[in-house]
């Protein structure tokens, strides 16, 4: 095993504290990275910088800040003083959103979201490299950042569609992708050599997949877990969850699913949706953990396990023990 592991935490979890406790037991432990995402709950980068004052050794990543949310000047100034509060462990995590989070809390049109994504890119990486601001508006003199970091900041792409996947390929540090089969990653590789060929690149991005736990002492609690995970994302997060998982085989195990569960609130696994648990998540015993984690690292460079929403920190503590 050669690969990383870290923790991530999902826009769903709004406990600061335990976010904390769970990235300082993740340094402790020997973990590689803390990432916090963002949507309708905590600001990710103030988490962030607060864990930057609280730990010395663990990387920091936004998986993800969305696009929409931000422009890509402010992105790169949060960029630029996150790297300078870590000391150098920060990286960017960017991603085109959904329709609901874009249109319902920010109050944008959601069009064109991969333009938007290629802008922002090339334009947070210009800044970021001291540069003036690409393509501003006809007659406006571009500005450069007063202040860009000495260290490097990295920027990776959360994707799960084959047109964004190879924007990572052309553009990004690294793929993030989430919720996705090992078969996805295989697939997700070639389109990404295909656009960095194309572009003329002469590294290559890795791939950090977002891998979702639902660990538990046995079974039926991690298959409560798992279930809660899959039906959250197949109802909740618009329709790219659902139709990614269609497109990759999954769709008698997404109709069991749904059928099993009209009432999320009472939610379980079906065991014709198992297949889909075992290949999405990390899904099984306390005890299985290591197995299953060495297994997702055949396919991935690095993962980040990201933590189960609503559960007991203490609960959520012990499951990064185990990993």
């Amino acid at each position: 095993m050669t690969g990383t592991v870290g923790i991530a935490f999902t826009p769903f979890e709004d406990r600061f504290e335990v976010i904390e406790r769970a990235a300082m037991l993740a340094e402790e432990r020997g973990l590689e990275s803390v990432g916090v995402a963002e949507a309708m709950t905590l600001d990710a980068p103030i988490v962030l910088a607060r864990l930057a004052e609280r730990t010395e050794r663990i990387g920091l990543v936004t998986g993800v800040l969305s696009v929409w949310g931000r422009t890509p000047a402010t992105l790169a100034l949060t960029a630029a003083e996150l790297q300078r509060a870590s000391g150098g462990r920060f990286v960017l995590g960017l991603g085109a959103s959904t329709a609901p989070i874009t249109e319902g809390f920010h109050g944008r049109h959601w069009q064109t979201p991969l333009r938007k994504l290629r802008d922002s890119v090339v334009a947070v990486r210009t800044l970021l490299a001291g540069e003036r601001l690409p393509a501003p508006k006809d007659g406006v003199r571009p500005l450069r950042m007063g202040s860009p970091p000495t260290v490097p900041v990295p920027i990776a792409l959360a994707a799960v569609t084959a047109p964004s996947i190879r924007l990572a390929g052309a553009l990004a540090d690294q793929w993030l992708p989430f919720l996705l089969p090992p078969a996805g990653l295989d697939a997700g590789r070639e389109l990404m050599a295909e656009a960095a060929s194309s572009s003329g690149r002469t590294d290559a991005a890795t791939v950090t997949a977002s891998v979702p736990i639902a660990l538990a002492p046995d079974r039926d609690r991690a298959a409560r877990i798992a279930v809660r995970w899959l039906v959250t994302y197949a109802t909740r997060m618009g329709p790219v969850y659902p139709k990614m998982l269609r497109e990759h085989g999954y769709q008698r195990e997404l109709d069991a699913l749904l059928d099993a569960n009209p009432d999320p609130r009472d939610a379980h696994l079906p065991v014709a949706a198992e297949r889909l648990a075992h290949d999405v998540l990390l899904f099984g015993t306390y005890d299985e953990a290591p197995e299953l984690t060495r297994a997702w690292l055949k396919y991935a460079d690095d993962v980040a396990f990201v933590a189960p929403f609503g559960l007991p920190g203490e609960q959520i503590s012990e499951t990064i023990s185990r990993l």
